[in-house]
């Protein structure tokens, strides 16, 4: 696929392996106490799909149900690895083009490849162990993981780490599965009854990838820098002494959950790129602009996964307040220097603000026009809210359901 004679840009079998290798352990738990675990998740995330579709008035629509599936961390890296690998296909053949078909180019894309491949594995290892769900919208299906009978879409629920959060967390283990499957469910939800959506934001990331002007080598070294600020120390800097830890609850892609778990702290890098995440660093105008308007969909994403979240645990989860102000301040304790340093280069503090500006959108938004009256938010990509509506959610309203063509 992005390979000069069988030389691929990115091992990504390899980045698969690394990432295995290196992910940490998941919780102790009987061989019996895990098939429990799965069974529940299963049925808890049907009964989510009941709980969000009434909540919401929103329905799958024809042809388009995809399936979840409750994996482990090496099943997360699989599938994530193979979206990866399919995302970013155009952006790895344009720079294959780029580097040419000489001898000097297939050596360097042995070279390059594998070490961008353990680059890719040391960063998905540390996600693995923070995510607790995730919506995955454009991995192609396998044997091993299937998807939609389109190609795309399919609901992760990743078993040890829901298991991990709910014990360090203290809370009811029942009532903290079901609440984590009403999230994420309202992800899936938002997928399957809005078929177009998989394509708008495809279609987006493709013309952000076509705006990237940007070598393989350049890439590879943003790569390395986030990878040497994970593993501690970086050109030639000693690192600290290392302290382990751990805290999960967050996201990644289109709707999965993180939060700082430790490592060892490190010789800041942001003093090298300004504080700026990794995405910042390859863009141009252009691509500002897109990804102005991505994160306001992901913005929009999250919000209302969380506002559904908040407005159903009440009636189905006995403990939902406990879970919520332990949850929230897991997210507000901060983490140690290494983490914060990882989550401005990777764009996760980004994601936690989403969370924020997104629901309070969809509250303005649902208050005002109620529930049905928000729902024209998935009309079409002309209705989703802009950059500068997502946080003045009154402009929004007055656009669609005011202006001319409402």
């Amino acid at each position: 696929m992005t390979s000069i004679g069988g030389v691929e840009m990115v091992d990504w079998k390899l980045a698969v392996t690394t990432a295995s290798r290196l992910a940490r352990p998941g919780p102790e738990i009987t061989r019996e106490e895990a098939r429990e675990v799965v069974a529940e998740l299963r049925g808890h995330a049907v009964a989510a799909e009941e709980h969000v579709r009434a909540f919401t008035g929103m329905t799958t629509a024809a042809g388009h149900d995809t399936p979840v599936l409750v994996v482990d961390r090496p099943g997360w890296i699989e599938a994530n690895v193979a979206g990866f690998r399919s995302l970013l296909k155009p952006l790895m053949t344009k720079m294959r083009a780029r580097r040419g078909n000489g001898p000097g180019g297939m050596i360097a894309g042995a070279v390059g490849g594998k070490v961008t491949g353990v680059e890719l594995g040391v960063l998905l290892s540390f996600l693995s162990s923070r995510v607790l769900g995730q919506y995955e919208t454009f991995a192609p299906a396998t044997r091993e993981l299937p998807g939609a009978p389109d190609g795309g879409g399919r609901l992760l629920l990743v078993a040890p780490n829901i298991v991990h959060v709910e014990r360090e967390l203290g809370v009811d283990p029942h009532d903290f599965r079901l609440w984590v499957c009403l999230h994420e469910e309202t992800h899936r939800t938002q997928f399957t009854a809005v078929p177009w959506l998989r394509d708008h934001l495809e279609a987006e990331i493709q013309a952000f990838l076509a705006e990237t002007d940007v070598d393989a080598g350049t890439l590879l070294e943003r790569l390395s820098d986030a990878v040497q600020a994970f593993t501690g120390g970086r050109r030639g800097e000693s690192a600290e002494p290392s302290a382990t830890g751990t805290a999960t609850d967050t996201a990644t892609a289109t709707a999965s959950e993180t939060e700082p778990g430790a490592r060892s702290g490190a010789h800041a890098p942001e003093q090298d790129i300004d504080g700026r995440s990794l995405v910042d660093l390859v863009q141009t105008p252009a691509q500002r602009e897109i990804l102005a308007r991505v994160t306001a969909v992901m913005s929009l994403l999250e919000g209302h996964a969380d506002y559904v979240m908040d407005g159903v645990g009440p009636q189905i989860v006995p403990s939902v307040v406990e879970i919520r102000e332990k949850f929230q301040r897991r997210r507000a304790a901060g983490a140690n220097r290494l983490d914060q340093i990882l989550r401005r280069l990777l764009g996760l503090d980004a994601k936690l603000r989403q969370y924020r500006d997104g629901e309070r959108f969809v509250r303005a938004v649902v208050e005002e026009v109620g529930m049905e009256g928000f729902n024209r938010v998935w009309t079409s990509p002309n209705t989703l809210p802009t950059p500068a509506e997502i946080t003045h959610p009154a402009e929004w309203i007055a656009r669609v359901h005011r202006g001319p063509e409402a």
